[in-house]
């Protein structure tokens, strides 16, 4: 039974984003999802407009800006919905011990390696991940709608990209996922330590200007910094920017809460204890209610060595 309990909990943690001979998709077994998550990783080079601590990306090795190639995108995206829908993947050791309840297919999602609103053809990337989707769902029938998941920092949500791609995911199931971080200028910059003179302010706006017109999901991750949890008045100044979204008719259709699960690539963070990350979630209940908060608790792991 415990060798069970080790399997099953290895390959929920399992997020490496190498997967046969593709370039940009990954599946994964996601908690979050409660089933797979197709990865789309439109960052190879690791090009970000943020530095996070808490990341697990080493953005020490610069490389050249990567072109998308989008014909082989699609290509991929069709050989992973295909490979999941028919079973087969569940023969790669890999995935052999996924639980039962968790074979199925959540979503596409992009994330990976930086930040995927930042290339001028992502709406072109988004619309790829809709036509396999519609190309898969001619002869496959979920039994629930896939999603198509925008994990973005927000910094570039008001860009003209993103702005042709926001119907696209409008038409087809999609959801913008937004980080924040923080409820404060100077904890902004030391957390998620953005380029390009972007602030706290910015991301708010650009935030605002997509949930007023569908539901948004924010994301934050709370962490230890050199030992060290945010403090009473850094989490009342997070619940305070929630609040101003809302008040301003920002959709926020669900806030999650995260800390540290994989190897990061600065020293001094490390995972924030469950008990700590629970107490943050009741105060920003409260804050925001009736807005639902969900906690996915982290691993102790150590950080990536130099």
């Amino acid at each position: 039974m415990k060798d069970n309990v080790k399997k099953d909990h290895d390959v929920v943690t399992d997020h490496r984003r190498q997967w046969r001979n593709c370039r940009y998709v990954y599946p994964v077994v996601s908690r979050r999802a409660r089933g797979i998550s197709i990865g789309v990783n439109l960052n190879i080079d690791k090009r970000c407009s943020f530095a996070c601590l808490y990341c697990q990306v080493n953005r020490r090795l610069r490389r050249e800006p990567m072109e998308v190639q989008i014909p082989r995108l699609k290509d991929e995206l069709e050989l992973a919905l295909r490979t999941i829908g028919s079973g087969e993947l569940w023969e790669d050791e890999r995935f052999a011990e996924t639980p039962l309840e968790m074979r199925r297919i959540n979503d596409i999602a992009f994330s990976g390696d930086g930040e995927p609103t930042a290339l001028p053809n992502f709406d072109q990337a988004v619309s790829a991940a809709a036509d396999a989707l519609a190309n898969y769902t001619k002869t496959n029938k979920p039994a629930d709608p896939i999603k198509i998941v925008v994990i973005t920092n927000a910094s570039h949500l008001q860009s003209p990209q993103v702005g042709r791609a926001l119907p696209i995911l409008d038409a087809n199931n999609g959801e913008i996922w937004a980080k924040l971080d923080a409820g404060t200028e100077e904890f902004f910059r030391k957390v998620n330590r953005p380029a390009g003179g972007i602030t706290l302010e910015n991301i708010l706006d650009n935030i605002l200007a997509v949930s007023t017109d569908r539901p948004v999901v924010i994301q934050t991750l709370f962490f230890l910094i050199n030992g060290l949890a945010p403090t009473e008045a850094e989490i009342d100044a997070y619940c305070s920017r929630l609040l101003w979204l809302i008040k301003n008719n920002g959709n926020i259709k669900l806030v999650q809460l995260h800390t540290i699960a994989r190897p990061p690539a600065a020293s001094n963070a490390a995972t924030l204890p469950d008990e700590k990350l629970n107490a943050i979630a009741e105060i920003v209940r409260k804050k925001i209610s009736p807005v639902p908060v969900e906690v996915h608790f982290g691993r102790a792991v150590e950080p990536q060595k130099p």
